[in-house]
């Protein structure tokens, strides 16, 4: 049995794609009583408001709750974690000896899914302890595959990670609103603007997830003397990966501020 503590997005976006996987042994643990009713008559699930009774049916533990609650929440539930349970947090920021020191147990599992979750595409990184056997590790990459790809990487890159993958989609969209904030001062509506730069950046995006390098793509664009060389010279100029690289080491600093305060 998959049980969900907490019924929020990013649990119902797992919800949803191991439903579409055929999978239907999953049970949410969530104390607002219209988003159980919600979950219940959306996806068919058995929902219930006592995170300790959640528990006691489970085999997979996954803890979607925020970061601030996952400790009130590890309290809670600590007596009635045992061997047969493995539990698997996606709460940002908290790292797994802190859920070791409350339930301990060594069967824990930290993952970063992303918003893209939501429609199927994410990328998730699973923290793994070396001791975990692969018929305890299998069945968590397939909850994760079910809304994207899954990568596995040491702990000590969870907070790189965080500012890479779990903020990235922020980052993105931040740059494509800027660009449709300067298309729609140079004359076109916001609403071409839109949609002209939406579909480069899907079409670019599957133009990467065919096998093509960025750098080969970008060689394609740019012809000598073009508008894209002409365009280019000026992100270098500007220095546009020194900017990058600060955005980066900011967000994953916090993401490291926020996990030594968990500890």
């Amino acid at each position: 049995m998959i049980v969900f503590i907490g019924g929020g997005n990013m649990a119902e976006a797992l919800i949803r794609g191991l439903i579409k996987e055929g999978k239907r042994n999953i049970i949410v643990s969530e104390p607002i009583q219209e988003r159980r009713r919600y979950l219940e008559n959306c996806y068919g699930i058995k929902t219930l408001s006592n995170n300790i009774e959640a528990v006691k049916l489970a085999e997979i533990l996954i803890l979607a709750v925020k970061p601030q609650n996952i400790e009130e929440v590890l309290e809670e539930i600590k007596d009635y974690v045992s061997d047969k349970h493995t539990v698997v947090s996606i709460a940002a920021g908290i790292p797994i000896n802190l859920i070791r020191k409350y339930l301990q147990t060594s069967k824990v599992i930290r993952a970063m899914p992303n918003l893209a979750a939501t429609v199927g595409e994410s990328v998730t990184v699973l923290a793994i302890c070396e001791c975990l056997e692969m018929k305890i590790v299998a069945p968590v990459r397939d909850i994760f595959m079910s809304v994207g790809k899954v990568i596995t990487l040491p702990e000590q890159y969870m907070n790189l990670v965080t500012a890479l993958s779990g903020s990235g989609p922020g980052f993105l969209c931040y740059i494509l609103e800027q660009l449709i904030n300067v298309a729609s001062e140079m004359g076109l509506s916001e609403d071409i603007a839109s949609e002209l730069l939406i579909q480069t950046f899907i079409g670019t995006a599957k133009l990467l997830d065919s096998g093509i390098p960025p750098d080969k793509i970008r060689q394609k664009v740019t012809s000598p003397g073009g508008t894209t060389e002409a365009g280019l010279k000026v992100l270098g100029d500007r220095q546009l990966k020194a900017i990058l690289q600060k955005t980066i080491e900011e967000a994953s600093n916090r993401a490291t501020e926020l996990s030594s305060r968990s500890e």
